[in-house]
């Protein structure tokens, strides 16, 4: 079976040689390698087909937030609750206020349930051992040790030089950005650090540190191409460049970076102000609306998936173990063996009592599902759900009739056919989700403590009555880090931060921040955002927010949403709850489950998580913190 790895260096002919030697020569102690394995600076930097291979190894230091482990945790907002059979992993924790939990140090299973840490810096092909922080270090000195030796790159093109340049510059930039966004502003290493000098690199304030890395982001965009298949170096390996660095990778992190430090956290953090910072968001929007103009001038491979086929953004079945994203992926981990997410991952979303194996299981939770999926119509569901509102059409009897079509697209809800093939006469009362209270999807340990199922990153069939975990269905769950949905509403909130109006836009782009929003929403069949919703900057904002949290659910954003928000702390933020209601008598399984009538609906409060200012931001290791007295700690911890 090929794999992304091997399409996208095993096959590069002398680029995949001299990445394997170099791989291969990192795993051995010193004192094993063979003269000839030794490879000199002159020849390792000579030319692209040796300094390619050089860099490649900068890809095996994404890590897989999917698949770090047996199974995964990356949802650690309100958005999303654990099963107690989950007590080891960051989400269960972080509902709790344990923020030590993303050190490998504090994680449980031995410091593995984490992704963003483990215990060793490690390249090679197992998801499981690759955690952000090590890696990022580990990589931003190697970008820095290819940038320092670009000078020996003499027998090459212009072309193939700013290739080099360019991806060692979206490493070293797109490192820092992924570490500062959780704890705060770093040292930004632009050089070698010798190993025989101490180490003094004070820490710098978010906004100085983003200002670095929008130097490295926005120099790699002007060097890097839109499509290396255009390329002439590209051509070597036509068809397999798709997760190499490019211009709209470079561009879409370069807005990213600098929406970021125009949001509230980080702008406080800087200036003291607990208000966005206008001019950063009007560069975040420059960036972001120079490469949706690309995109929608059809100058790119990357356009939204249609919604038919909008799950193949997160997951692909019966297509070869194809990688998810299809065109609206813009930058994606590197995946080795797709085989682990189909008897992994994806058994983590569903029930024990239709899923063999690990008992824990991550379900949406009542309050995030209630406050941000609102109706068909456009309108929110109202603040009591018990409540019947006659604006939006919404009868509590019937809440789940008339919905966002997203809605329908991502959760598994009360009375939906789950399992479609055949299964054992004792089971039959399992097809379909029994997901009110009391029913038999329902449980603490290994089943839905919310009366939700997620429906967005897996098909229904991932039971094990349809066989789609056997091999031969392909079942291949692989979530992006950054897809062409999220540019579009980031660069909402950034024209609309930045220039104070709905109608704000950057000077590049055609598109109003309104306008953006209304593409995501026609794309889903929603109408646009109704005028009552954007009346105001702070009216619309609060929409940006939902649709975002729609659009975006269970992807891995909300928990840093909340945080640049400043929102992470605050009521109703810090609730997770469950919806509790009865089947009518008069119910029957088998037709339109929104049309099912139910009794006794409410929400109850399943925990309310213990956040304070410190939360933030996540502490630091003290392992780091104590190496010399400039790195210092974050606040509150």
């Amino acid at each position: 079976m090929n794999t992304i790895y091997k399409s996208i260096i095993r096959k590069s002919g002398a680029w995949a040689l001299l990445a394997v030697m170099l791989l291969s020569a990192s795993c051995e102690d010193y004192l094993e390698r063979t003269p000839e394995s030794v490879i000199s600076e002159e020849i390792a930097f000579l030319n692209f087909e040796n300094f390619q291979g050089f860099t490649e190894e900068l890809y095996q230091c994404i890590p897989n937030f999917t698949t770090t482990y047996w199974t995964s945790s990356w949802n650690w907002g309100e958005d999303e609750m654990v099963s107690a059979a989950g007590n080891f992993h960051v989400t269960f924790m972080f509902d709790r206020g344990n923020f030590w939990a993303w050190q490998a140090e504090h994680s449980g299973h031995g410091g593995r349930a984490s992704w963003l840490d483990k215990w060793m810096t490690h390249t090679g092909d197992n998801p499981h051992d690759k955690g952000l922080w090590p890696l990022a270090w580990y990589g931003i000195r190697k970008a820095n040790l290819g940038l320092e030796n670009l000078h020996r790159m003499t027998d090459a093109t212009q072309e193939e030089r700013e290739l080099i340049e360019g991806q060692l510059l979206f490493f070293r930039g797109w490192f820092h950005f992924m570490m500062i966004q959780y704890v705060g502003g770093l040292p930004y290493i632009d050089r070698v650090l010798p190993g025989d000098e101490p180490l003094r690199e004070a820490r710098l304030n978010y906004h100085e540190s983003a200002e670095r890395v929008a130097e490295d982001l926005r120099r790699a965009a002007d060097l890097l191409p839109i499509d290396w298949d255009n390329t002439v170096a590209g051509r070597r390996t036509l068809g397999r460049n798709e997760l190499r660095a490019n211009k709209i990778m470079a561009l879409a992190y370069l807005g990213k970076n600098l929406l970021y430090a125009g949001s509230p956290l980080m702008n406080f953090e800087s200036t003291g102000s607990r208000t966005y910072n206008a001019d950063f968001c009007r560069r975040s929007a420059e960036a972001f609306g120079e490469l949706l103009d690309l995109v929608e001038s059809g100058q790119t491979q990357y356009a939204l998936m249609p919604f038919d086929r909008w799950h193949n953004n997160f997951y692909t079945m019966g297509q070869n173990w194809a990688l998810s994203g299809g065109t609206e992926g813009i930058f994606r981990s590197l995946y080795w063996s797709g085989d682990q997410s189909n008897w992994g991952i994806t058994k983590q979303f569903f029930p024990s009592v239709i899923v063999d194996g690990d008992a824990t299981k991550f379900v949406p939770t009542a309050n995030y599902v209630n406050q941000n999926f609102g109706m068909a119509n456009g309108h929110p569901l109202p603040s009591q759900i018990d409540q019947a509102d006659a604006e939006s059409g919404y009868d509590p009897q019937y809440p789940f009739r008339g919905r966002d079509p997203r809605f329908y697209k991502s959760i598994v809800f009360d009375g939906m056919q789950v399992v479609q093939g055949s299964m054992p006469p004792n089971q039959e009362d399992n097809r379909h989700a029994n997901l009110h209270t009391g029913g038999s999807y329902r449980g603490e340990v290994s089943g839905s403590p919310t009366g939700f199922l997620n429906k967005k990153l897996v098909p229904l069939t991932a039971n094990t009555y349809d066989n789609a975990f056997a091999f031969g269905a392909a079942l291949h769950l692989n979530v992006p880090y950054l897809r062409l949905a999220d540019v579009y509403l980031m660069y909402a909130e950034a024209a609309l931060m930045g220039h104070n109006a709905v109608t704000g836009k950057s000077t590049n782009f055609d598109k109003t921040a309104l306008d953006a929003v209304n593409v995501i929403r026609s794309r889903a069949g929603m109408p646009n955002v109704l005028s009552r919703y954007s009346a105001s900057v702070d009216d619309f904002l609060h929409e940006v927010r939902r649709e975002r949290a729609v659009e975006l659910a269970f992807e891995g954003h909300r928990f840093n949403d909340l945080r640049r928000w400043l929102l992470l702390i605050e009521r109703p933020y810090t609730l997770k709850t469950s919806l509790e209601f009865n089947r009518a008598p008069d119910s029957e399984l088998g037709g339109d489950p929104a049309e099912m009538r139910v009794v006794n609906l409410r929400e109850e409060v399943l925990l309310e998580r213990p956040l304070a200012e410190r939360h933030y931001w996540l502490p630091l290791k003290v392992s780091d913190v104590t190496l010399y007295p400039e790195f210092r700690q974050n606040p509150g911890w």
